[in-house]
């Protein structure tokens, strides 16, 4: 099996080190295509007006001046001399649950696979924040992660479906199993922090905050604040079947 890796963390995340063990149990051959920087945030999105550059590290990874989604088409369309057979994105500083996977560039790399035609997942870990230190149980990630990829590569997925994988906050003896879960739900948390520079020119940074609505059991929220792998199949098709037949009658 042929593996692709990618991230938006960057080339240098100890995230994407982590993934790359994982991958190792099962295959050997994988490679790594992941941005030069950190491209959080950044989502779907593609460079179209500026070069995408790129830096050979050694014959199997490789750092694109890109976002997630341009490391993956580099790294199926000019880097691999065949297709990978599975993508991984991740693994991600940080949970992308509920509305955040429409902001994640590690859920996108994961979806850019899709629409490939490439089986693809997304994963992340939670952490803890405590005096602006991160801790983060790396070590659960990657005790966990490889007999339950095994499992989700071994699963027939329908076109246009990837999976969404986020793990708990918790030492790897005390994950509770796993959960197969739909998206939740956030309020929207995000603000403008207006400030000044040394000539008392204004400018902005986008504070990051999210406030919870009640969380939905079943949720991937509730799984991971419960102690439990959470799995989201997503798909690509963003229509609203069920507003289909109401719209119609509405314009008849």
């Amino acid at each position: 099996m042929r593996i692709l890796l990618t991230n938006d963390d960057g080339i240098h995340a100890e995230g994407l080190q982590v993934l790359e063990r994982i991958a190792r149990t099962l295959s050997d051959d994988v490679w790594v295509v992941a941005p030069e920087t950190d491209q959080s945030g950044f989502a779907h999105s593609l460079s179209l007006s500026e070069p995408l550059r790129i830096r050979k590290i050694d014959d199997r990874h490789y750092a694109l001046r890109g976002t997630p989604t341009d490391c993956v088409i580099m790294g199926v369309r000019k880097v691999m001399d065949a297709p990978p057979d599975l993508i991984l994105s991740g693994v991600n500083n940080g949970t992308n649950l509920a509305d955040d996977v429409t902001y994640s560039g590690t859920v996108a790399g994961a979806m850019e696979g899709t629409l490939l035609g490439i089986r693809a997942i997304a994963l992340s870990q939670a952490y803890d924040f405590a005096e602006d230190i991160r801790y983060i149980p790396w070590d659960t990630t990657e005790a966990v992660a490889p007999p339950l990829l095994k499992k989700l590569v071994a699963t027939d997925l329908p076109k246009g479906v990837f999976l969404n994988v986020n793990f708990p906050n918790c030492p790897p003896e005390e994950v509770k199993g796993t959960i197969v879960t739909s998206q939740g739900k956030l309020v929207h948390g995000l603000w403008i922090d207006e400030r000044k520079d040394g000539r008392g020119f204004p400018y902005y940074w986008l504070r990051f905050g999210r406030k919870e609505e009640e969380v939905r059991k079943g949720s991937d929220q509730a799984a991971v604040r419960d102690g439990y792998i959470s799995v989201t199949p997503l798909h690509l098709d963003l229509t609203a079947h069920e507003v289909r037949e109401r719209l119609s009658k509405a314009l008849a």
